[in-house]
């Protein structure tokens, strides 16, 4: 799988521009707010439809103009697969295959797997638990659908949880039967997550592990700790124990959609004990592992996206890198740089087929 050409028309600071990419290795060079990791979000918005760096959608829509869209052409298999991403100002959000509305977003998800790597991961570090949550499911989705389509049953059934609590509050009545309703049906899903969840950390860790140690040539011994009540309860009983608690807040203080990770590095936070440069091989170990994973459960090389990755690397990281991209375990690549010069010479080294665009 490779994407062959992009069109944006009205995409961010991007009025109307087409992108033939070479089936290896794409740059994007130029200076600094020119558009490089607007190109990048484009092709990110084909896989997940959404933007990777802002979730209000029509902020991706070009100053004083209606509507935007973004289309690919994708060889797959040897044939030809065209996606549409369009949002007119008003209207809900549009995504098509070869000329056909998908109804659920996320029926697409996992069609185009693809994993990026840039500056703004720095938030599954500094950030609260719901972008480690997302990390998490975004790795699984993208080579298991049917566990996207319970994390949404998941997260709807919260919802009317929590505005059943919200009711209840506001009319100083409550129910016990009607809310048990909404329990059950979160007990379920929400096992079903755990269980996937907990199955992937154990595949997903020893991975990582050995990205890390090839990337930072250290020993530190780094981990992910997967922190959740239902390790010492079930669904069921952690409801009966925060009923009241959940009454007075007026929301579902537990389950599944308070799960987090920590980032650990030789028993230590990451978030607290690591260095820069440790928290940054910590974190490109982490998106290479999610690449490993997705190609091995997919059976597909996912697109990579690298977004002004060798301004925030050393030359040793950048180097463990490119090595990988030597090793052909890469299917396409994308990179964004402010360096014309020093991007060829780093490309170059691949032996591969590569194309710069100056933008």
């Amino acid at each position: 799988m490779h994407l062959k050409k992009i069109t944006l028309v009205n995409f961010k600071n991007f009025e109307s521009e087409t992108f033939d990419f070479q089936e290896k290795i794409n740059c994007f060079v130029g200076n600094n707010g020119v558009g490089k990791t607007n190109v990048l979000d484009a092709i990110y918005y084909l896989s997940f439809a959404k933007s990777y760096f802002n979730s209000v959608a029509t902020q991706n829509i070009r100053h004083s103009e209606d509507f935007f869209m973004v289309e690919g052409e994708y060889i797959i298999n040897e044939k030809v697969d065209t996606v549409v991403c369009s949002l007119k100002r008003g209207n809900k959000k549009v995504v098509k295959r070869n000329g056909k509305v998908y109804e659920k977003f996320s029926d697409h998800i996992g069609y185009l797997p693809l994993v990026i790597i840039s500056p703004a991961d720095r938030d599954l570090i500094t950030g609260g638990s719901d972008i480690r949550r997302k990390f998490i499911d975004n790795v699984i989705s993208q080579s298991d659908n049917q566990y996207l389509q319970t994390v949404i049953k998941y997260n709807k059934v919260l919802a009317q949880r929590n505005s059943l609590l919200k009711y209840f509050a506001l009319n100083r009545t409550f129910d016990a039967i009607n809310l048990k309703v909404y329990d059950e049906q979160l007990s379920r899903y929400g096992t079903i997550i755990y269980e996937k969840r907990s199955t992937f950390l154990a595949a997903f860790i020893p991975i990582f592990r050995k990205r890390y140690e090839a990337i930072a040539n250290s020993s530190e011994k780094v981990d992910l700790v997967y922190k959740t009540q239902l390790n010492e309860m079930s669904f069921l009983e952690l409801f009966e124990q925060n009923v009241a608690r959940d009454r007075v807040l007026q929301f579902t203080s537990s389950g599944i959609h308070k799960d987090d990770l920590v980032f650990e590095m030789d028993g230590y936070s990451v978030k607290k004990f690591g260095s820069q440069g440790q928290q940054k091989s910590y974190l490109i170990a982490l998106k290479l592992a999610q690449f490993d994973f997705i190609k091995a459960h997919s059976k597909v090389k996912p697109i990579l996206l690298l977004d002004d990755i060798f301004d925030k690397l050393d030359d040793l990281r950048v180097a463990q890198i490119i090595n990988l991209v030597n090793n052909n375990e890469f299917g396409q690549l994308f990179i964004s740089d402010t360096h014309k010069e020093r991007t060829e010479e780093v490309v170059k080294t691949t032996k591969q087929p590569y194309k710069i665009f100056q933008l």
